[in-house]
């Protein structure tokens, strides 16, 4: 309960740190994103998203004029592994802002496409013994939807929907009751955010290195890096026991990675603009950890490979795990809701 209990402290600073820098710094909050690209998952006809809470437009202005330091950065990235854990969309003229466009509610419901990962993408035999980086991986895709609907649940309680049974609704997507069993889902929330926050920590040098080249116009960068939440022992729990078992099955690490990329491609079956464009920061936020912690042999990645949109898709990534932390503490208590 320690290793959870220690980010309940210095997890509102962070925040309040992390919102600043992203909405400063344009390279942390625009995105270039297809929005047109179709579902190859699932063989029915997806129903759109008919509220206009779920549209985007992109920047009216040209961001190659604006920022040519993020255009030119994202025109290099058809360098992608192909074995590599994820990658962004190729980037074209139209870029989004997810400080323009935050995460909320907008109507759209999800659920045939969560089922989807669950049921597909995530593991389904058992986790024991060298099979344990199985589980590993499951939790980090319920971390993520976690995440999501926090966001979604905090929106709601904010700007209620007719009929709305709020408890009931925070229940069913938190899997919190009382009495009850703890919640996995509140569980899976921290063991990832733990992953995010050592992924940026060995990341930090390359992140300072840009920050002091001019790549990354973000004068509170080094702050973020400084940092309290980022000293915390105790977060080297969650990524030492998914290093440990992932170091005794590195012949099928590879599944992993294919499953990941997967995630990335099953977004385009998201028909809500806004949660396409959230959902593919997040998952890259995420490949993005695993792919500094884990690399491709289980023996950690090079940051200093890492690409603009993914070192700023696991910034964003790790200020949405924060967010649904500081909610989750605020509503159920904390870690105090996992046991």
């Amino acid at each position: 309960m320690s290793a959870y209990a220690s980010l309940t402290p210095p997890n509102p600073s962070f925040l309040s740190s992390l919102s600043s820098l992203i909405a400063s710094t344009p390279s942390l909050h625009l995105y270039s994103i297809d929005l047109l690209a179709g579902c190859e998952y699932l063989p029915l006809e997806l129903e759109e998203c008919s509220s206009s809470t779920c549209e985007i437009y992109p920047l009216d202005e040209d961001v190659s004029e604006l920022h040519p330091e993020i255009t030119s950065a994202d025109s290099s990235d058809h360098a992608f592994r192909l074995d590599g854990w994820a990658r962004m969309d190729m980037p074209n003229e139209d870029y989004y802002s997810i400080v323009d466009y935050t995460e909320s509610y907008t109507e759209y419901d999800g659920g045939v496409v969560w089922r989807m990962i669950h049921d597909k993408i995530c593991f389904q035999d058992k986790y024991t013994g060298a099979d344990a980086w199985r589980f590993d991986f499951n939790r980090v895709v319920s971390g993520l939807h976690t995440s999501i609907n926090c966001h979604i649940l905090e929106d709601m309680e904010k700007n209620p929907p007719a009929g709305l049974d709020f408890d009931a609704e925070l229940a069913r997507r938190l899997g919190v009751s009382s009495p009850g069993p703890p919640s996995p889902y509140v569980s899976n929330l921290y063991f990832s955010y733990m992953l995010l926050l050592t992924a940026l920590k060995k990341a930090t040098p390359r992140l300072l290195a840009d920050c002091g080249s001019g790549s990354i116009e973000a004068p509170l960068l080094p702050e973020v890096l400084a940092h309290p939440i980022l000293e915390l022992e105790d977060t080297d729990v969650a990524p030492n026991t998914l290093i440990s078992h992932a170091q005794s099955a590195v012949p099928a690490l590879w599944k992993a990675r294919m499953r990941t990329r997967e995630l990335m491609r099953v977004m385009n079956c998201v028909q809500c603009g806004k949660c396409r464009l959230h959902g593919k920061v997040a998952v890259m936020g995420v490949s993005t950890a695993l792919q500094i912690l884990l690399g491709n042999e289980a023996c950690g990645g090079d940051p200093m490979t890492l690409k603009r949109v993914e070192l700023a898709s696991l910034i964003a990534t790790i200020a949405k795990f924060s967010s649904a932390v500081d909610f989750v503490e605020r509503k159920l208590g904390g870690p105090a809701a996992i046991y």
